[in-house]
C-alpha cells in the first residue's frame, strides 16, 4: 500500500530512542521530512544523521525537553522554518516514574501532568497554525494501554494519560470540519529502553530477575511474547498517513492482545 507520505513533513517529538525513534524512522523510509526530538543535543544530532544516512531522507534534530513549558512551540517553528511548513505531529514523549498514591509527592504529580498532558497540549496548540494549511493534517497522541486497562505501580501514567485520550477525543469531534485528524495509539508492553527500566524495577522489588518479569509479562499477551518497536511505529505510519484519510477519534490499542476488555 502507497501511504502517500513521500515529501510530508512531520515532527516527532520524544523521538530519540524507543517508541518515538521508531515512528519516525518508518516516516522517514515513507520518504517524509522529519523532525526529531530530544532532550540531549549532542545525541539527537547524532541520531538524525544517522536516520537520514538510513533512509536518505531529510531528517534534522531538535533539542528540546517537551514537558518544559516554552519546548513545544520552539520545536514546532524549528520544524517550520527548516521545512516550510508541518503535515504531521505525533506527539510522544518518556513516561512518569513508578509510584503509589503514599509514595508520589505534589512535585511528583505537576512534573506528571507536564509530561503526559501538557506537552500534548501545548504542542497541539502551537502547531495548528501550520496544520491549518495542510491538506492532509494529522495528529497522533502517544498513550498506554494503561488508560484502559491500568498497570500496578504506574499510577501517575494510569490517571493523567487517561486526561490526554478526552483530549485527543474532542480534538477530532472539534476540529474534523477544518480537515484535521486526531487520533491516539495505546502502545501495550513493548521492547523499549523504558520497558526494560520498568522490569528491572519490578525484579528489583520481586528478588526475581529481569528475564523472569518479562517472561511473566509476555505471558500476559495471546501472542504470548511483548511487542517489537517496528510494530508500533507500522500503525503510527499508516495513523498519520493520506491512506487513513477517514480515520479520526480512534484509541488503537497496539498490545498483542494484552488488553482484556471488549470495548
Amino acid at each position: 500500500m502507497d501511504l502517500r507520505l513521500k515529501d510530508k513533513i512531520a515532527l516527532v517529538a520524544g523521538s530519540s530512542r524507543g517508541l518515538g525513534y521508531a515512528a519516525a524512522l518508518a516516516l522517514a523510509k515513507e520518504g517524509c521530512k522529519v523532525a526529531i526530538n530530544g532532550r540531549d543535543e549532542a545525541k539527537i544530532k547524532s541520531v538524525a544523521e544517522k536516520m537520514s544516512k538510513e533512509t536518505g531522507a531529510q531528517v534534522i534534530g531538535l533539542a528540546g525537553d517537551v514537558s518544559q513549558i516554552d519546548a513545544p512551540e520552539k520545536l514546532i517553528q524549528q520544524t517550520v522554518a527548516a521545512f516550510g511548513g508541518l503535515d504531521i505531529l505525533i506527539t510522544n514523549a518518556g513516561g512518569p516514574p513508578p509510584g503509589t498514591i503514599d509514595s508520589l509527592d505534589e512535585s511528583a504529580w505537576q512534573k506528571g501532568i507536564d509530561l503526559c498532558l501538557m506537552l500534548h497540549v501545548r504542542l497541539i496548540k502551537s502547531a495548528l497554525p501550520h496544520l491549518r494549511k495542510s491538506d492532509c493534517a494529522s495528529v497522533l497522541t502517544v498513550t498506554s494501554i494503561s488508560v484502559k486497562q491500568p498497570i500496578a505501580n504506574l499510577l501517575l501514567s494510569n490517571s493523567i494519560r487517561a486526561a490526554t485520550i478526552g483530549l485527543t477525543k474532542s480534538l477530532a469531534l472539534d476540529l474534523g470540519g477544518e480537515g484535521i485528524r486526531f487520533n491516539s495509539i495505546l502502545p501495550g508492553w513493548t521492547e523499549t529502553e523504558r520497558v526494560a527500566e520498568l522490569m528491572t524495577a519490578r525484579a528489583n522489588a520481586n528478588q526475581s530477575t529481569v528475564e523472569e518479569e518479562t517472561r511473566k509479562q509476555s505471558a500476559q499477551s495471546p501472542l504470548g511474547r511483548l511487542g517489537q518497536p517496528e510494530e508500533f511505529a507500522n500503525a503510527a505510519a499508516f495513523l498519520v498517513s493520506p491512506a487513513a484519510s477517514y480515520i479520526t477519534g480512534v484509541m488503537l490499542n497496539v498490545d498483542g492482545g494484552m488488553y482484556k476488555g471488549t470495548l
